[in-house]
């Protein structure tokens, strides 16, 4: 007893003194990471306008919480850190949850039908499966996509009203052919929860997971429910640097797919639960951060109400969210129980970008702290020639100037990369990262730009023995033509698309984007350098344009003037 006190003392002592020698470097670490996340925030969120609330945590300790900005512009009210803001469609994360509770339980199965729960919806002799609405497959129209969703934003609907409006709608796709975001999915998600367990959407959710996990200031948000700490949403005004209240949205709409509301730190209770087996088994859990394969074989990035990637040796899962005056992000890695949370009370910036940049910088992985591995210029040839995505005119030129490499997108500009590891580069200043695989025999064979948050399938480029393809032509259109597609177009909920001219060129500036140039295909044609984008523009209607569509991404999005 007496030589195992000793030694236990001696060992304290020890430990004591090592604790005392790093403290001050220890210090120095946590205060330089607090410095550089509160940089990358205040440079994107000012004290006078609608602002966020951010939440670092590791291993279940807070590394880092911070309000900015405005919470209240009229009242004068600062951002607080306990204040309570919409979730936007990070709600599907709790929803998705809440289908594999009852999948736990018995009540149902993810390769169910939907006509099992809900007989009378008109799936065409479709089979569309439970699993098909949580992961993005079904084909069914999204709501929020319809022509006519910004004209109901204000009207308070029952469930079955809600689900009125897009059931008789023509299908996107067949269910498991593509992946395409689709709010409808979650709505009708929730109407078999509300089937298979008896309660209303709102009462499991608050009851069975926010009471459970002890999530005190999480609800499911009703207008006229007062909550204290609830705060106010902002849009852009029509002025340069001012701002509006966000427009009213019945919040009957969002629905199973967005109306919920959460602070960081309650988020952090969230996103500790997940590592637990409070709410679902590990291994059921997990299918929601596992990829959907597609009709074609191909994988997506989207499992059951969170996407995924792999990026610089670490896996990252994520949901942002966007409504009416907020919108919201949120990052958790596993490998190193690390969570990034950001809530902020304006539509004008989303926080998804900066979040994850927080996330890279806490890892130490952000492209500023990559150290480039040398390379000689015999190494770097093998990179060089022609990839090509899925047709001629989608491809990749990798180019090698002395030293230097070189990567150019169809159409766009060429920007250098630089080595970071074995078959590995990154680009100066953009979080995309080029991955290069090899065949047996050891030559590059493919090229693979790894996004920070896709939620699709990967874009994998095939090495060719072609020259560099002819770059698109852009072509002069008339000045009185461009000034007819000037105005803002609403794409989705609170994501708008602002066309204007300067100097006979068009430009285009998505909300919380940069502006960029469109260069003319035709008349009515417009396409961007900075990435694989067009823009077509509907003929006008009465004399004026009404009427947009953005192709991005497989994706054919149609906006709406304002």
């Amino acid at each position: 007893m007496r030589i195992e006190s000793h030694f236990y003392r001696m060992a304290s002592l020890l430990l004591l003194l090592v604790c005392f020698a790093m403290a001050p470097n220890n210090a120095a670490l946590a205060q330089s990471l607090e410095s550089k996340i509160d940089a990358l925030i205040a440079e994107q969120y000012k004290s006078d306008e609608p602002g966020v609330v951010v939440r670092v945590q590791q291993n279940g300790k807070t590394l880092f919480e911070k309000a900015y900005g405005m919470a209240d512009m009229e009242l004068g009210v600062k951002m607080q850190p306990d204040h309570i803001l919409r979730l936007g469609s990070i709600t599907k994360q709790f929803t998705a949850v809440a289908m594999l509770m009852l999948v736990q339980e018995g009540k149902v199965s993810l390769s169910d039908d939907l006509t099992k729960y809900l007989p009378d919806y008109p799936t065409g002799g479709r089979k569309i499966s439970i699993a098909q609405l949580l992961n993005h497959t079904s084909g069914i129209k999204s709501y929020t996509s319809m022509d006519d969703f910004q004209k109901i934003m204000r009207t308070d609907m029952t469930l079955t009203e809600l689900i009125d409006r897009f059931k008789n709608e023509p299908f996107d796709f067949e269910p498991g052919e593509k992946w395409n975001y689709n709010n409808s999915a979650y709505i009708l998600a929730g109407a078999v929860i509300e089937k298979a367990s008896g309660m209303s959407y709102a009462d499991f959710v608050e009851k069975r997971i926010f009471q459970s996990l002890g999530m005190t200031d999480s609800y499911y948000d009703v207008s006229d429910r007062v909550i204290p700490r609830r705060i106010h949403g902002y849009g852009r005004g029509e002025a340069e640097d001012t701002f509006s209240n966000a427009p009213y949205l019945s919040m009957t709409l969002p629905y199973a797919a967005g109306s919920l509301m959460s602070t960081v730190a309650d988020m952090g209770k969230w996103d500790e639960a997940l590592y637990s087996e409070k709410l679902v088994k590990k291994d059921l859990l997990n299918q929601a951060w596992t990829g959907t394969k597609l009709n074609n074989g191909a994988m997506t990035h989207y499992g059951y109400g969170w996407g995924f990637n792999e990026l610089d040796g670490h896996r990252f899962i994520y949901h942002s969210g966007g409504i009416n005056g907020f919108t919201t992000n949120g990052i958790r890695v596993p490998d190193a129980h690390l969570y990034v949370v950001a809530l902020s009370n304006t539509n004008d910036k989303g926080p998804a970008d900066m979040s994850y940049k927080i996330a890279q910088t806490v890892l130490g992985v952000a492209t500023e702290q990559l150290k480039p591995v040398e390379m000689t210029a015999k190494q770097l040839a093998d990179y060089v020639g022609v990839y090509e995505l899925d047709s001629p005119d989608k491809w990749r030129h990798i180019t090698l100037e002395g030293n230097q490499l070189y990567s150019q997108r169809a159409n766009s500009e060429r920007f250098e990369v630089f080595a970071f590891g074995k078959d590995r580069f990154y680009f100066k200043d953009h979080p995309t990262r080029l991955v290069f695989e090899r065949n047996k025999a050891g030559k590059v064979a493919t090229l693979k730009p790894v996004q920070p948050m896709p939620f699709s399938t990967d874009e994998v480029y095939t090495r060719t023995e072609k020259d560099k393809p002819t770059e698109k032509a852009s072509i002069s259109v008339p000045p009185s033509l461009l000034e007819t597609y000037a105005g803002t177009y609403n794409l989705f909920p609170n994501f708008d698309l602002t066309i204007r001219t300067q100097d006979g060129k068009l430009f285009a500036q998505a909300t919380g984007q940069p502006e960029f140039e469109l260069f003319g295909e035709t008349e009515r044609r417009f396409f961007l350098k900075v990435v694989d984008a067009q823009v077509d523009f509907l003929p006008a209607v009465d004399g004026v344009v009404k009427e947009m569509v953005l192709h991005q991404g497989g994706q054919d999005m149609k906006g709406v003037r304002k």
